[in-house]
């Protein structure tokens, strides 16, 4: 009788101690963006349209690694991207094939570095790292805005798209009026 009190006791310790496990992965997973693809993004909006926000990147740019350590993971900013977008990575010289409906967008080799064409089409041929680019809910271009943001500016620009207010004020306005009522805490 001792023993199997001993063995109901020990699965039961493991079972709790599993179980805040679980909760601390999931709890981490809700501190970051949650980054999709970009076939990914163009699928879900099919179900449940949602504007998209992609960071377009290269492996060797400097400005982007420093995006990625400081505005992307900046709370406020995870927060609302998480919200308010699907989060779509892209890495500009990327080789593999991108398909979107029926595009098929593909990498162009140029001697040995190269750009891959969707690069291309989401920063209408100008490219430069980083790029946020900003697509509606129906996958049209919004407005590519290319360099690096810091969180607090990167934080007005979301918002500005991700409620609209693009469609009702400049921009200038929006920063100094609006964004400053909505969240006068920043």
């Amino acid at each position: 009788m001792k023993r199997s009190a001993y063995a109901i006791t020990f699965f039961l310790i493991l079972f709790i101690t599993l179980s805040g496990f679980r909760t601390d992965v999931v709890n981490k997973k809700a501190e970051e963006i949650q980054w999709i693809t970009i076939e990914e993004a163009y699928a879900k909006i099919q179900k449940e349209p949602r504007k998209v926000l992609v960071d377009v990147y290269t492996d060797w740019c400097g400005w982007c690694k420093v995006m990625d350590r400081e505005t992307y993971k900046n709370a406020e900013v995870i927060d609302y991207i998480n919200k308010k977008y699907y989060a779509v990575k892209l890495n500009a010289e990327q080789r593999e094939a991108i398909t979107l409906g029926n595009q098929k967008f593909e990498f162009i080799a140029e001697g040995q570095k190269g750009i891959h064409q969707m690069a291309l089409a989401l920063k209408n041929n100008q490219p430069s790292f980083p790029t946020t680019v900003f697509l509606d809910d129906k996958f049209q271009m919004i407005q590519p805005l290319p360099g690096y943001m810091k969180a607090k500016e990167f934080h007005e620009v979301i918002t500005f798209f991700g409620d609209n207010y693009n469609k009702k004020e400049s921009f200038e306005d929006y920063k100094a009026k609006t964004y400053k009522q909505l969240y006068t805490s920043k």
